[in-house]
């Protein structure tokens, strides 16, 4: 992990080395003064995001934190395009070279153009409805649960976001809220900064509100995790069995950022099998095991589908399951691309969502 860690920042350097030495072919003509400028400007948001992960946990004036978030994620995501457009731009010149003065700008454009499509896309989730019909009891009437996942609380998601997704929630009318984890992004400063809790205190469900841990509740601190949601009507579930009123029976499995939390079949052993189940599971690793062992539904989340095009080919290569749903020879699966998005406010070639099922 570590060392795929430091491929990526090496890669991420590397194309910002090529695009800034791009940018000053382009720029020839400038002073060096204003070269100077262009070039400290230039490495700021190339650095921002590496910065502010860093020191997520340093309590910064809240302006200064949220710009540098936000000029180093869209920067990320400004690094890939521009450098594919620059290669094909580049590798273009070669075979026509009256393009030669235009590629950078070309290029450049392109990539504007895009990510504001990207960012229009990303600020209108798709609610995706489902019916899923047991063979196994459920008393009283069909129940309706809105599941969501990877809602990154923090400087990417902050209070006005949460509070649209507050907004689109509760107009469903659910019975039952569950957060397949990730509802917190790198640090819990941000949302006791803003009061977050006072937008999720307005999440309304008579069933209850449940929240299985992801792999950044880890990175925020999962004992903070734990005291922050004691101000909120979310329930924390953790290698945890519940057994709502009308007999579904919830299991929240700790996220495998835990090496030592209990065994997907050591859980089911506590459940009754007459009764059906719904798996909260961050990671969407081994669905098909837990598929032979008779679950009912499984909710996962964590791949974002990838945010952009073309890692979301890499992550639909990595998982059995990448995303949306699927029947599997038992179980209904359902794998979340997130409702929001950790760093980049971006969707191309994915899109954010938000499922409905309605369980008969």
């Amino acid at each position: 992990m570590k060392m795929m860690f430091m491929s990526m920042i090496a890669a991420y350097l590397c194309g910002n080395v090529y695009i800034f030495v791009r940018a000053l072919q382009t720029l020839s003509n400038l002073s060096l003064g204003w070269k100077l400028v262009f070039s400290l400007c230039y490495w700021i948001a190339a650095l921002a995001l590496v910065f502010t992960f860093f020191v997520r946990n340093v309590e910064l004036p809240e302006s200064l934190s949220q710009g540098l978030f936000s000029i180093g994620s869209v920067w990320l995501v400004f690094t890939l395009y521009m450098v594919l457009t620059l290669l094909v731009t580049d590798i273009a010149k070669l075979f026509i070279p009256a393009l030669k003065p235009y590629g950078f700008m070309a290029s450049l454009g392109f990539t504007v153009c895009l990510l504001t499509y990207g960012y229009f896309n990303y600020k209108h989730p798709d609610i995706n409805r489902i019916d899923i019909t047991l063979d196994k009891p459920l008393q009283g009437k069909p129940m309706k649960v809105v599941a969501i996942s990877d809602v990154h609380l923090g400087n990417g998601t902050r209070k006005p976001q949460l509070k649209k997704f507050v907004e689109m929630i509760n107009a469903e009318n659910p019975d039952l809220i569950v957060i397949g984890g990730d509802l917190i992004d790198n640090s819990l400063l941000p949302l006791y900064q803003q009061k977050m809790q006072e937008e999720l205190n307005q999440l309304k469900a008579p069933m209850g509100i449940y929240l299985a841990p992801g792999n950044h509740e880890y990175i925020s601190g999962m004992e903070e995790c734990e005291r922050f949601l004691k101000d909120t009507p979310i329930r924390l579930l953790r290698d945890t069995i519940v057994t709502l009123p009308n007999g579904l029976q919830l299991i929240g499995r700790d996220d495998r950022s835990n090496r030592r939390r209990t065994p997907i079949a050591d859980l089911m052993k506590k459940t009754d099998a007459s009764k059906p189940t719904l798996l909260l599971d961050h990671q969407p690793y081994e669905v098909a095991k837990k598929d032979s062992l008779g679950i009912d539904i499984q909710f996962s989340g964590h791949t974002h589908r990838g945010q952009v095009w073309p890692l979301s080919l890499l992550v639909d290569n990595m998982y059995e399951q990448s995303h949306g749903y699927r029947q599997w020879s038992h179980s209904h699966v359902y794998v979340s691309s997130g409702l929001s998005l950790w760093g980049p406010p971006f969707r191309i070639g994915t899109d954010s969502d938000m499922l409905v099922m309605t369980i008969r």
